[in-house]
């Protein structure tokens, strides 16, 4: 075991079985959040290296063990999560922990055979979750490419709004305009959340006066952004054809529902078995056998003139080379996958457009379960959480189960934080974008903007 006794946080007490890029993103932001952390990796390396990093506890074996569990003290643990490399690893952890202790499990499964049974895992298991960060990918990779002047597309409101990011271009209609007047001139209704300049970001009040450069976020629903970007002069065609470079799990889950959508798909891939495989999985997409960074195959293969290029290789730096050469030599929409999540400030610096982690996707949606569950007991919980600008910025959904300081007082009345926004309210099914006399009721949910990271409860909100 690595790292001394420590005394008991005020979070929850959470087991994280497996110290790869995923465990290791998942006890970074859990330990900031203030939850005990024990991580098992049968690794003993990154075992030390996890815990020295973070401040946790390391035991080194198997986590699907019974008496590794019993070290790791699942008796008194709130959560086990595994997402080690294995998905029936992963499955064998939570199936143990649910029968030696009384805590709840999420397991990372990442296979298609498993990931259409998730419903009927989940129920006959007792998993809180199943997690698959290369369908989460996929999932958001195609909603940017049904909207490719996009950035980030992320839904919100049970899909009935979207917060959409984009950089205002050079002497575009916005570039100088205040977010008022933005608001007054546009008949479209649209919420402009956060405003990130200079690696700053800023929560904009009506006079922020928006500049060449900026990356802005906004919430509104998907209609209502086509017409949006239109009005502000760019494309919004949905794209219609994709050239996706690795045959992975992730191409498989995109292509799946690219074609579903009507796009058509090339997948170019170096095996030739897997070339196979896909084939029959994927009938009707284009399989292409060969090496997807290879410039002469990508220009046979009309890379000049697909319109959307998605580079899924394993290797970052592959994926990053695919998509510079995509820049040049075409005007394809094209999304970069990066599987490391270190070299943040460097990747933004390349300029590379709309780029996917699939490993943060799945810690966000992990650790949004877990504000949600150590807030059970008091007045909201959190149902969506997403990080903003490299976690600068936060976007939590809550929902409002009864009467407290917040409710049924018009927002322009309320003390709020500096630098938060009350952007969306969630009522009865319908949208609502409030303005100062408004007010949030039980029953809502909330979407609340703000630089200030980890509220847990509705009431955190309040100065």
């Amino acid at each position: 075991m690595f790292q001394k006794e420590k005394a008991r946080k005020q979070g929850l007490y959470i087991i994280i079985v497996g110290c790869g890029k995923v465990g290791a993103t998942l006890t970074e932001h859990l330990s900031k959040e203030g939850h005990d952390i024990t991580i098992i990796d049968q690794n003993e390396e990154r075992v030390q290296e996890v815990a020295n990093v973070y401040d946790v506890m390391g035991i080194v074996g198997n986590g699907a063990s019974y008496s590794v569990q019993m070290e790791a003290g699942i008796k008194d643990a709130d959560l086990l999560i595994a997402v080690t490399a294995s998905d029936e690893l992963n499955l064998l952890c939570c199936t143990i922990a649910k029968q030696v202790g009384d805590c709840s499990t999420i397991a990372r499964v990442r296979t298609p055979d498993y990931s259409k049974e998730a419903a009927y895992l989940r129920e006959k298991l007792g998993l809180a979750m199943i997690i698959n960060p290369e369908f989460e990918a996929a999932r958001e990779i195609s909603r940017i490419l049904s909207l490719p002047t996009a950035l980030e597309v992320t839904p919100f409101a049970h899909g009935l709004a979207e917060m959409i990011k984009f950089k205002v271009p050079k002497d575009n209609f916005i570039d100088e305009m205040t977010v008022a007047q933005l608001g007054m001139s546009r008949t479209t209704n649209i919420h402009i959340c956060a405003i990130e300049r200079n690696n700053q970001v800023h929560i904009p009040s009506g006079n922020f006066k928006i500049a060449a450069g900026d990356v802005v976020s906004f919430i509104t629903s998907h209609k209502v952004a086509k017409e949006f970007f239109k009005d502000i002069g760019f494309k919004t065609n949905q794209v219609k054809s994709t050239m996706i470079v690795g045959g992975g799990t992730a191409a498989y889950y995109l292509a799946l529902q690219l074609l579903n959508l009507g796009v058509s798909v090339k997948i170019i891939e170096k095996s030739k078995k897997r070339c196979e495989e896909l084939s029959t999985l994927l009938p009707k997409a284009i399989i292409i056998n060969g090496d997807g960074t290879d410039q002469a195959l990508l220009d046979e293969e009309g890379i000049h003139y697909t319109n959307a290029l998605v580079p899924l290789t394993g290797i970052d730096e592959e994926n990053v080379m695919l998509t510079l050469y995509a820049r040049h030599v075409s005007s394809a929409k094209v999304i970069t996958k990066i599987n490391r999540i270190t070299f943040k400030d460097v990747i933004n610096n390349l300029d590379l457009g709309s780029v996917i982690y699939p490993k943060s996707l799945a810690a966000e949606a992990i650790v949004a379960y877990v504000r949600a569950k150590s807030a059970s007991q008091q007045h909201s919980e959190v149902e969506t959480l997403y990080h903003m600008f490299d976690s600068k910025a936060e976007a939590v959904e809550f929902y409002v189960k009864e009467k407290s300081a917040v409710t049924n007082i018009p927002l322009k009345d309320l003390q709020l934080k500096e630098n938060l926004l009350v952007s969306l309210i969630y009522r009865e099914g319908k949208i609502i974008f409030p303005g100062g006399n408004d007010y949030i009721q039980a029953g809502d949910t909330v979407m609340i903007v703000t630089t200030h990271t980890g509220l847990t409860n509705i009431l955190d909100i309040l100065k």
